[in-house]
Order: C-alpha cells, then structure tokens, then sequence
C-alpha cells in the first residue's frame, strides 16, 4: 500500500447528500487551505438536490476536486469508503458536506502530527446553526484519546479527523447506516493506540436543525449498539459507558 500513496497529500473525504445549501462553502473552505497539497473526494449518494451541479462548476476550475456518484443510495459509509479507496493520498482529512475548516487547518495539523509522530489526530470545535451563526465556541478537547477514553466520551468530531495512511495501514469504515464514524476510531485506536488532540479550533461544525434533539439521542443509541455488537462489550458494562457518554454529550452541547 505504502508504495502508491503520494508523499505529503492529504485526501479530502467527503460524502455528499442534500447539500446543495452548504456545499459551496465547504469546498471554498478546502480551496482557502494554505496548505495546497490536497484532493477533495466527493462521493454523491444520490442526492436528488442540485448538489452535483455546484461541485462540477467548482471542479471545472480546479483539478483537485474530484467527483464520484453512487449507483444506488447506499449511506455515508459507503460514500466515505469509496472515496477512501479511491483516495491517493498519504494522509486521510474527513470533512462533512456542511462543516466547514479555518484556512490553516491543514497545515497546522500536519505539523502537529509530525511534532507528535502521531498516526490519528483531530482538533477542537466551534458549533455553528444552518445559517453560520454561533452556537457555541471552542469545544475543549483532551491531549489525547485512547480505547478506554472514547468508549465514555464524545471528543473526536468527523471533520476534524486527520489520519496517516502509512502508520496506520488500510481500513474502512463499518457498513452501518449510523455512528460508523465513532466505530472507525474505535476500530483505529485499537491499532494505533492513542489519538492525538491539537487543542486549536479549526473547524465549525453546523449543528443543523434538529441535531441537538432526535439526532443526538439516535447517537446515544448506536454508540450502545456500536460497543455490543461491533466492540463485542458486555451489555451491562456497554450500557455503563453508554451513561458516561451520555453526561459528557450532555455537557458538551448545552453546557
């Protein structure tokens, strides 16, 4: 695998569904980047908006952007794990349709992770509504993150995620319509051992309209499901950490 991975690039995984309203300013976000080796993977599950027509406009003018379309709806894992295999890059930067990054994001956290030799990192927050505004800013995170601490905590946020290919060998993400993000890094720490934290807010990530309330407690209920079925975690110690997990959302979001 090593041999064709390009030195240095970092490859944008993007899934892309019903995003018409937002995406321009995500992918305006990657091409602010100051750090310039990038490509930004694009995978359309069949978003019946407008979506494909604003990425192939912003395509059309920059070669580093490139766009794949499913067959068939299929979710987010299988939209992240196309462009994952379609990635060519060392490096893997997850970034939802609607969140958005600081322009030194990628560079900054590049450096971190070669200060730190680290093979998995991500970075603090800020919550943003639909419109941009703020919700709440600079969501704190800890140095770092092993198995044990994210089998109770919410800290590592999708978009914020940059991962070396090189030290952590190939993976996919679990076909599971919901929560296989947060079953991704379990799956990496038990590899890599520890998630490096780069404590600077470096992306927003937008809350949308009801992911706060219904979508936050379907989460609850798949990190439960994640650690039976997935980690293969006893019920009563699963339904434990599920708790913690809970409080610590809780705070999180609202405190």
């Amino acid at each position: 695998m090593s041999e064709r991975l390009e030195e240095g690039l970092v490859s944008i995984i993007t899934p892309v569904y019903k995003a018409e309203h937002v995406i321009d300013k995500t992918i305006r976000s990657v091409q602010a980047q100051t750090y310039r080796r990038w490509e930004m993977i694009l995978v359309d599950d069949c978003s019946p908006d407008h979506s494909a027509q604003i990425i192939k406009q912003l395509a059309a003018n920059d070669s580093r952007i490139r766009y794949h379309r499913l067959e068939q709806n299929s979710g987010a894992a299988v939209a992240r794990n196309t462009a994952i295999s379609l990635a060519k890059g060392e490096y893997l930067a997850f970034l939802d349709s609607d969140d958005l990054w600081e322009p030194i994001k990628l560079e900054r956290q590049l450096t971190f992770m070669t200060e730190h030799h680290s093979a998995f990192s991500f970075t603090r927050i800020q919550m943003i509504d639909a419109e941009g505004k703020m919700v709440k800013a600079d969501v704190p995170i800890p140095d770092k993150a092993d198995y044990k601490y994210l089998l109770r905590h919410t800290v590592i946020a999708t978009s914020t995620v940059v991962v070396n290919r090189r030290l952590t060998g190939d993976f996919s993400m679990p076909l599971r319509r919901g929560g296989q993000d947060y079953a991704t890094w379990l799956q990496l720490l038990r590899t890599t051992g520890i998630a490096h934290g780069l404590n600077e807010c470096l992306t927003s990530y937008r809350t949308g309209g009801q992911s706060l309330s219904s979508n936050k407690f379907k989460s609850i209920q798949q990190v439960y499901t994640i650690q039976t079925e997935d980690e293969h975690i006893g019920k009563l110690p699963a339904a434990f950490n599920t708790l913690c997990f809970c409080i610590y959302a809780f705070k999180k979001y609202f405190l």
